[in-house]
Parts: structure tokens; C-alpha cells; sequence
């Protein structure tokens, strides 16, 4: 049977692209690994002892007999950056409505926002630790504070940003205030607010590790900041290198969901998602 073949399916196109997908899945892999590779062929040829700077398969070896220890710290780390970002949401996005409903009320209350975010965290973080109820309180308050301003400023650009004549329509039908923030506003800041969301949830993790520095909380409910210090002073360096390994991919995991959830709300329409066609 002859089969038309404008009605065949692009089938050089879709290979094209599951190609491209597996390139960009595999390229970043084999840098990795290549790097693990060389880090190992390093330690082996220099013979460098591993309370100097272990090789990966020390590292591993630690990882896997210090699971024990390592995962419940990096639960309270994990729990730490996901209630402060959570807050920081919450807040950013709420302060950023209300510092834009008015330029006196942005005047007013704006500058108090940038104070709290170049004033260094380590520096207020015993103030904290004084005033707050429990550690785990500072810890939270002190990483809320870091992830708190570009959320925040993000979302009052991306407010403020709402092409004018769209603004004008909505006056000419005689729309809301409500009704242009719900509908035009916040829609429009939306690329703005994922930007902020990725930067927050990079620095909650950050912040959330140099408060417990700075607090020198220890203990079983410690998280990897603790026991970074621990193994420092132990000189258990295998230990020390598991510790930032697993921060490192709590990071990575942080930043490809908030990624995804940034594509997830973006694909469709805006420009910076959008892939290109020539």
C-alpha cells in the first residue's frame, strides 16, 4: 500500500531531539566522572594520606558506614532550608503586595528590608540565638532572613513591571484593585518570582549551615554544619568530605526542583522558557 509521505511522522526531528536530551543527560555525567577519576588518580600517584585529603573511595567507604550519622543531620538541614524558603515565600511574596500598593508605603518600609539583608547574618545570628526560644528557632529565623530579600525584591520588580497599557485597559473596563493585582499583576510578575524563588532556595540552604556555624549547636539534633565541625576536629577527613558531598547534593536536588517548578509555570508563554525555532 503507498503511504503519502506528507502524512509520515518527523521522525529524523524526534530523534534529533532525544539525541540533544541524552547529550545534555550524559555530558554533564561523563565531567563528573572524569573529575572523580582524576581526583583518584591524583591521591594514588602522590600518595597523599587520606587525614590530608582523601580519595573518592575513601569518601564513599564513609559515606556508607557514617550513613547513620550523616542522614539524620542532613534531615535537620534539609527541614531547616525547606521551612525558612517556605516562610520566605510567604513573606516575600505578601510584604511585596503590600510595599506596592503605595510609592510612600514602598518608601517607608523598603529600606528597612535592605538593612535586614546587608547586615551579615553571622553578625546578628548571636542576638538571635539570645531572643529566639529555642535553637532551632535561631536557625530558622537566621535563614528566613537570607532567602527573605530577593524574594522579596524580585517580586516588587516583577510588580512593577506590568506593561502600562495593560494597566490601562483593566482602568478603562473599571477593573479592581484586586482584580488587576489577581489578574495582571501577580500573573505578570510570575518570571520575576521564579527567579527569586531559585536564588532563596540556594541561599536558605546556605544560611541555614552558617547559622548553625554560628550558633555552635551540637548534639543529636544537630544538623551537617555540626558535624562538619565534628569531623574537622576529629580529623576524620573522609567524613568531613561525605558532609559536603551530601550538602552539595541537597543544593543541586533544591535547585533542580525549583528549576522545574520555574519551567512547569513558564513553558507555555514566556520568552525565557520558550525554545526558539530558528
Amino acid at each position: 500500500m503507498a503511504t503519502d509521505p506528507d502524512l509520515m511522522p518527523a521522525k529524523p526531528g524526534l530523534f534529533a531531539r532525544n539525541c540533544e536530551t541524552l547529550l545534555r543527560t550524559l555530558i554533564p555525567i561523563c565531567v563528573v566522572v572524569g573529575l572523580i577519576l582524576l581526583w583518584q588518580f591524583i591521591i594514588t600517584v602522590n600518595g597523599i594520606p587520606q587525614y590530608i585529603l582523601p580519595g573518592p573511595l575513601a569518601v564513599a567507604n564513609s559515606l556508607y558506614n557514617d550513613w547513620g550519622t550523616l542522614w539524620p543531620a542532613l534531615w535537620v538541614t534539609t527541614q531547616i532550608t525547606l521551612q525558612a524558603l517556605a516562610l520566605a515565600l510567604i513573606g516575600g511574596v505578601g510584604i511585596a503586595i503590600f510595599l506596592v500598593q503605595s510609592k510612600w508605603i514602598e518608601t517607608a518600609f523598603y529600606p528597612i528590608t535592605v538593612i535586614l539583608q546587608v547586615t551579615p547574618i553571622v553578625a546578628i545570628a548571636p542576638l538571635i540565638l539570645i531572643y529566639a526560644p529555642t535553637t532551632q528557632v535561631a536557625l530558622l529565623i537566621c535563614a528566613f532572613l537570607v532567602a527573605f530579600f530577593p524574594i522579596l525584591s524580585n517580586m516588587v520588580q516583577g510588580l512593577k513591571s506590568v506593561d502600562h497599557n495593560l494597566l490601562n485597559l483593566f482602568d478603562l473596563y473599571g477593573a479592581s484593585r484586586w482584580q488587576t493585582l489577581l489578574y495582571l499583576k501577580l500573573p505578570s510578575s510570575l518570571p520575576y518570582f521564579m527567579t527569586g524563588l531559585r536564588i532563596g532556595g540556594g541561599l536558605a540552604l546556605i544560611a541555614a549551615v552558617v547559622a548553625e556555624f554560628a550558633a555552635g549547636s551540637a548534639g543529636a539534633g544537630s544538623g551537617l554544619a555540626f558535624r562538619l565541625l565534628e569531623s574537622q576536629y576529629r580529623l576524620n577527613i573522609p567524613r568531613l568530605f561525605a558532609a559536603l558531598i551530601l550538602l552539595s547534593v541537597l543544593g543541586v536536588v533544591i535547585f533542580m526542583i525549583t528549576s522545574f517548578i520555574a519551567w512547569a509555570f513558564l513553558h507555555r508563554w514566556h520568552e525565557s522558557s520558550l525554545k526558539r525555532e530558528n
